[in-house]
């Protein structure tokens, strides 16, 4: 029987999207893809095949789970299945530099960025960047990784030379324009099928770490998920804005099918797109208070896929 395959390797992130499957009682099989084969001689099953792997993956102990993911995606793919979010959606999802590349190629602004990959080179890039404040980041990352603020350049080394010095697990870093918005708050862009869904405007006063989902691991400290009242995620009404059209086009453009997308507005209204979520998650407490359910419309439209394959 034709199915939904939802391949991912974080059973609390899925569950939300299970219970909706469930609720509309559309037939569905997990593929949690932290270990596993791929014969490359047989024939997929049939269905849709829905990919949500996350860059920050390996802080949960599933360091080569994307790795695996994209030969599936792949794989899949030359079959002729019917997929969403597949080999360059992940390519997007593991790289900023991919990101930051693809959104400029559809005139969409961007914080100026530079990459490196050595410890000196980082100091290089910072230098070469030439403006301060500055932030860190990973290459490769989630969850905010390795996002820092720097004032100078002579605190930049400090860190880098020092005992706390986290390297992406890609050995890229990026070290990239500050945007400081007149207000303590970025807004996160909701796309479902390629279609613009909500934003969510996110509280940024105590931290970096955005994620929206429910629950977070112990480890995340700074998580504001669960640790703060509800109104520190909360979906803006009647959001409007020019980038949410080029941001449909990046999409449609890329092949993503189901993305959040994080944006800032400086004191000047430029618009920066700076991070693209491909296994996007949504918050029930900002859900609930709109009336609006990301996992519904989401299952809806893996939904409509299937039945589409199954005529």
């Amino acid at each position: 029987m034709a199915k939904i395959h939802v391949l991912h390797e974080n059973n609390e992130w899925t569950d939300h999207l299970v219970k909706r499957l469930e609720e509309l009682s559309l037939p569905y099989e997990l593929w949690h893809l932290d270990q596993g084969t791929i014969d490359l001689m047989a024939e997929p099953p049939e269905g849709v095949f829905y990919n949500r792997m996350s860059a920050s993956s390996h802080t949960r102990g599933h360091r080569y789970a994307p790795e695996l993911t994209e030969g599936v995606l792949a794989w899949l793919e030359a079959n002729g299945r019917t997929v969403f979010n597949g080999t360059r959606a992940i390519r997007l999802e593991v790289s900023k530099v991919n990101q930051y590349t693809a959104l400029q190629r559809e005139g969409i602004h961007v914080p100026k960025t530079v990459a490196a990959v050595g410890k000196t080179q980082i100091i290089e890039a910072a230098e070469k960047l030439g403006m301060t404040p500055f932030i860190t980041k990973h290459n490769r990352a989630g969850k905010g990784l390795g996002v820092q603020l720097f004032h100078s350049i002579d605190a930049l080394k400090a860190y880098v030379e020092g005992p706390t010095f986290e390297e992406s697990i890609d050995g890229i870093t990026l070290i990239q324009q500050y945007i400081e918005a007149p207000k303590p708050y970025i807004t996160r862009c909701e796309f479902i099928g390629g279609t613009f869904v909500y934003a969510v405007r996110v509280d940024t006063s105590d931290g970096f770490e955005l994620c929206p989902a429910d629950a977070c691991s112990i480890e995340d400290q700074f998580c504001p998920v669960g640790e703060t009242p509800p109104a520190k995620f909360e979906i803006v009404e009647g959001f409007h804005d020019p980038i949410i059209k080029q941001l449909e086009t990046f999409l449609r453009n890329n092949e993503i099918a189901v993305a959040g997308i994080e944006i800032i507005e400086d004191a000047d209204g430029n618009v920066y797109a700076y991070d693209v979520n491909t296994n996007t998650n949504y918050n029930s407490d900002a859900e609930v208070k709109a009336g609006q359910y990301g996992m519904l419309e989401l299952a809806t439209f893996l939904g409509d896929a299937l039945a589409v394959t199954t005529k």
